[in-house]
C-alpha cells in the first residue's frame, strides 16, 4: 500500500471512530428556565440553564447557556421546581364519591387495582407528581412501582409498603364489617396481634417487595366499627414492627390519630406519623424532640366530607358519621405542630383525584408558600430517604423537573396547574398538555 492510500485508510479510519464516539456519546437536553426555585432553598434563581444528561442533573448554569447540537427547552417564561413528592397515596383508590365502596371491594381483584392504578398513576405525573409513597396496597402496588421503573408505563417513581399492619379488628382489617364467615386469604397479610406476629409481618413483607413499612397504631374514620380515638395495637407490638423494619433498612409510617398513640409510637422510633388528626401540645412536643415527620393529608378529609355530605350511601357502613365528626379537626390542629416546627412532609391520602389540592389546604391552614413547595420536595425527599436522588435540582439528581407560568411563591395556586413535566429526563407534559408517548 502506498503512503497516500495508508494516509486514506487511516484518515477514514480515524473518522469513522470520531462517529462512532459521537454516536455512543450522551445526548444532552438544556432547559432555560426564566426562574428556577431549586429546593435547596426557595429563593428563585433567575435565568437558568439546567443541563440534562442521561437522565440526571448534569449542571445547573447562570444565564442561559448554549450547548452545541443539544436539545433546547424553553421555560424562559416559566418558574422551574423539582418534580412533586406525594408522600401517602393509595396509588389504586377510587375517590368516594365514584364507587360504592363495598361493592368496590367485593367486586374487583388485584388485577382491576393494577389497572386503575395505572390510570391514576398517569394522571398523577402529569400534575407535577415525580415521585410517590403508596402506604396501603397489596402485590398489586409493586407490580406497578415495577412496570413504571421499567418503562412499561408512566408514572410517579412508588415507594410501597404494601398491607399496613394492624390488629384484628382495627384500621387495617379488611374483614371489618363483614359477615364473619366471609374470609379472604389476602385479608391476613397485615393482621398484627403479638409482636412476633409483627416481626413475622414485616419480614414477609421484605420479601414480598416492600420498600417501607407502614402500621396502624390507632383506629381510623373510613373503617367500619372501630374507633379513632383509640390505640389499638399495644406498645410492644408497635416497637417489634418498627425495630424488624430498621434493621432490614425500611422506614415506618405510621397512621395514628390520638395523642399518647402519637407520642407512644414517636417513643418507639416511628420514622412518620401519618394524620395526627388529635395531636396536643405534648404529642407535638414529643415529634418535635424525636425529628418524627409528619404526614397531615388534609386532602384525604376534604374528600370525604364532602362524600359524607352528599354520598353517604356509598362510604362503608357506620362511616359517615364518623367522617362528620372528625373530619374538620386535622385542619384546625396542623396549626399546632407547623408553629412549633415539627417536621411536615406532604401527602393527600388518595389515589384518583387532585393531588395538588393538598396546597391549598395547606395555605388554608397558615402554611406559607415557600414551606409548602418545601413539604412537598426537599422535605418528602428526606423522608423517604432519597434527598440523594429527588426533591432538589441539583447535580448528580434525576432530572425531575416542572414549570408553572408565573410564581408560585406569590400565587401557590399556580400548583394546581403544572404545565411542564419532566421526570428522568423524558418529557411528559409541555405548554400544558400531554406528550404522546412512542
Amino acid at each position: 500500500m502506498g503512503t497516500c492510500a495508508a494516509v486514506a485508510v487511516l484518515l477514514a479510519s480515524t473518522a469513522m471512530m470520531a462517529d462512532a464516539r459521537a454516536a455512543e456519546a450522551p445526548h444532552d437536553t438544556v432547559v432555560y428556565a426564566g426562574a428556577l426555585i431549586d429546593g435547596v432553598t426557595f429563593t428563585p434563581r433567575r435565568q437558568v440553564t439546567i443541563v440534562v444528561r442521561e437522565g440526571k442533573v448534569a449542571a445547573v448554569e447562570a444565564g442561559y447557556v448554549a450547548h452545541p447540537g443539544a436539545t433546547v427547552v424553553d421555560l424562559k417564561d416559566q418558574t422551574v421546581l423539582p418534580g412533586l413528592i406525594d408522600c401517602h397515596v393509595h396509588i389504586s383508590s377510587k375517590l368516594p364519591s365514584q364507587a360504592n365502596a363495598v361493592e368496590d371491594m367485593m367486586t374487583h381483584t388485584a388485577v382491576d387495582a393494577v389497572l386503575d392504578g395505572a390510570i391514576f398513576a398517569r394522571a398523577m405525573l402529569l400534575q407535577g407528581f415525580t415521585s410517590a409513597r403508596d402506604v396501603g396496597g397489596g402485590d398489586d402496588t409493586v407490580s406497578l412501582r415495577n412496570a413504571i421503573n421499567e418503562g412499561k408505563v408512566p408514572g410517579p417513581r412508588l415507594w410501597v409498603s404494601l398491607e399496613p399492619l394492624g390488629p384484628t379488628g382495627g384500621h387495617g382489617d379488611p374483614s371489618n364489617g363483614f359477615d364473619s364467615r366471609l374470609h379472604h386469604p389476602d385479608w391476613q397479610n397485615g393482621i398484627v396481634d403479638t409482636p412476633d406476629m409483627a416481626r413475622l409481618r414485616v419480614r414477609e413483607h421484605h420479601k414480598r417487595g416492600a420498600d417501607v413499612i407502614k402500621i396502624m397504631p390507632s383506629g381510623g374514620i373510613a373503617s367500619t366499627g372501630d374507633d379513632p380515638r383509640a390505640q389499638l395495637m399495644t406498645n410492644e407490638e408497635i416497637k417489634a414492627a418498627i425495630d424488624t423494619a430498621h434493621a432490614l433498612g425500611m422506614k415506618v409510617a405510621a397512621h395514628t390519630y390520638p395523642a399518647q398513640a402519637i407520642i407512644n409510637t414517636v417513643n418507639a422510633g416511628v420514622d412518620s406519623i401519618e394524620h395526627g388528626s388529635f395531636a396536643d401540645a405534648d404529642a407535638v412536643k414529643a415529634m418535635k424532640a424525636h425529628g418524627t415527620y409528619l404526614v397531615p393529608t388534609l386532602t384525604v378529609y376534604d374528600v370525604y366530607m364532602k362524600a359524607a355530605q352528599e354520598h353517604p350511601e356509598l362510604l362503608p357502613p357506620g362511616t359517615a358519621e364518623k367522617e362528620l365528626a372528625n373530619d374538620a379537626i386535622p385542619k384546625r390542629n396542623l396549626p399546632l405542630a407547623y408553629k412549633a416546627g415539627v417536621k411536615i412532609a406532604y401527602g393527600t391520602d388518595i389515589g384518583e383525584g387532585d393531588h395538588a389540592r393538598e396546597f391549598a389546604l395547606l395555605a388554608e391552614a397558615g402554611v406559607t408558600p415557600a414551606d409548602a413547595l418545601a413539604f412537598a420536595t426537599r422535605n418528602a425527599a428526606d423522608l423517604i430517604g432519597a434527598t440523594d436522588r429527588i426533591g432538589t435540582v441539583q447535580p448528580g439528581r434525576y432530572a425531575d423537573l416542572i414549570a408553572v407560568a408565573g410564581d408560585p411563591l406569590s400565587h401557590l395556586e399556580l400548583m394546581e396547574q403544572v404545565r411542564f413535566v419532566m421526570k428522568g429526563g423524558v418529557v411528559y407534559k409541555a405548554d400544558g398538555h400531554p406528550v404522546p408517548l412512542p
